[in-house]
């Protein structure tokens, strides 16, 4: 039985959450790997919508164990904001096993991301301010806080007040802040723990037993290949790896226990916060696509940037993380468009026509799109539940986009709902 990785193809918010949701009642683990509560994914089900920033999607399916692995940083406030969320909604979900190896943001992660960001004024990034950079570095730098700390007392004062010395000088001297006590933060993070000890885990070792047992697991990656901190656009990019060579780093599960590698691609291009976009369009079509999509950030509520679909961007991502299978969102957003533009090289100074992501930051960030047009359609697909049930123009649209990304289109989103799906080829 395999082990399945979801990975975002592009710069994130392709519809990871409807993906893994609809895997989700038909496999028997779904793994958060990488990223924190900067990542949201929004699932639809029954006509109500869901929100997740931490908890994998799989968790609104009955029967599917949900692990948070080492991969991720995790706000334990926000993890329990979550959840009692889901309580208080009348939706009762079982408790995720969190990795004892799992790192934790704490406030002053959050404190240090924000005075940072506004120092760096117009060379920001564009973080979520949630602490997810500082917490990583802190984990890179060996003076990181991790869940199996939060069940020490006496360890976790010690590393609390040892991480916080070099802070507060840096908050002190050069952001002319008040320094952070390491009381408070200290007594809210063990009663975090005393809440999280019975579901603390060694998730490798949860997570092999399941696949010896021949037991599906999914794994879920936050953010998108273009986003990786190695692989993305840099320095415009998260603080892990979200590709699929980080569902192993960050669950301890080995390379050859990966069946199938599935591309999360939206029917356009989004990206939200700074950094190249070749696709980009600031004109009424990309009013238009961010209207029809609802393209606002899960997580901050940030207008998303939006464009046309780049292949270059999704071929990239095919090729570092070997694609199996491509599950494309979102087409519903594009009925309407009499033509529809489809990126298939750009030209770069210096270079001439290319038809693969260039090789560095600048020759991306100077690339100007070019264009082939694709005939659009007017008929409403949302009730589309088989590929031939797509008008003509819109399947044309499907199999174009597969050719120019080289990897299968096996699924179609054509609405937000879980049952709005069409299966090209099955996944399990």
């Amino acid at each position: 039985m395999p082990g399945i990785v979801i990975v975002g193809a592009q710069w994130g918010d392709e519809g990871k959450g409807k993906a893994t949701d609809w895997l989700g009642d038909r496999v028997d683990f779904c793994v958060r790997y990488s990223g924190g509560n900067n990542a949201g994914h929004t699932v639809v089900v029954g006509g109500e919508t869901f929100t997740l920033h931490l908890l994998p999607s799989g968790i609104l399916n009955p029967g599917c164990r949900c692990v948070i692995g080492n991969g991720v940083v995790i706000d334990p406030g926000v993890l329990y904001e979550e959840l009692d969320g889901l309580a208080a909604r009348g939706v009762h979900v079982e408790h995720p096993l969190v990795s004892a190896a799992a790192h934790i943001i704490t406030p002053y992660h959050q404190t240090i991301d924000k005075v940072t960001e506004r120092f760096l004024g117009k060379r920001r990034i564009g973080t979520t301010g949630r602490g997810i950079g500082p917490a990583y570095s802190d984990k890179v730098n060996r003076v990181g806080v991790r869940v199996q700390d939060l069940l020490d007392a006496d360890l976790l004062a010690a590393k609390v007040a040892a991480s916080l010395e070099n802070k507060n000088q840096l908050l002190v001297k050069v952001f002319n802040r008040r320094p952070i006590e390491a009381g408070p933060i200290v007594e809210a993070l063990l009663a975090y723990g005393e809440r999280l000890r019975p579901h603390v885990v060694d998730a490798a070792r949860v997570l092999n037993g399941a696949l010896d047992a021949g037991e599906v697991v999914l794994f879920e990656g936050a953010q998108a290949h273009h986003l990786d901190v190695d692989h993305g656009t840099y320095p415009y990019v998260t603080s892990s790896n979200p590709t699929a060579g980080g569902a192993c780093t960050g669950t301890g599960v080995g390379p050859t226990r990966i069946d199938r590698v599935v591309g999360i691609v939206k029917a356009y291009t989004t990206r939200v916060g700074e950094g190249p976009f070749p696709t980009e369009l600031t004109d009424a079509d990309g009013a238009t696509l961010r209207a029809r999509g609802n393209e606002y950030g899960a997580t901050t509520g940030r207008p998303r940037r939006c464009g046309w679909f780049d292949p270059l961007v999704v071929r990239q991502a095919a090729m570092v993380n070997a694609f199996t299978d491509i599950f494309l969102t979102k087409l519903d957003v594009l009925t309407g468009f009499e033509r529809i533009p489809v990126c298939v090289g750009y030209d770069v100074p210096g270079l001439g026509r290319v038809g693969e992501w260039p090789l560095t930051e600048a020759q991306v960030e100077a690339a100007t799109p070019v264009y082939e047009d694709i005939p659009g359609w007017t008929e409403d697909i949302s009730g589309a539940r088989t590929f031939d049930e797509l008008p003509d123009a819109c399947r044309a649209y499907v199999l174009r986009l597969e050719a120019l990304c080289g990897t299968r289109i096996s699924g179609v989103g054509v609405g937000p709902g879980r049952e709005q799906t069409i299966i090209r080829h099955d996944l399990l």
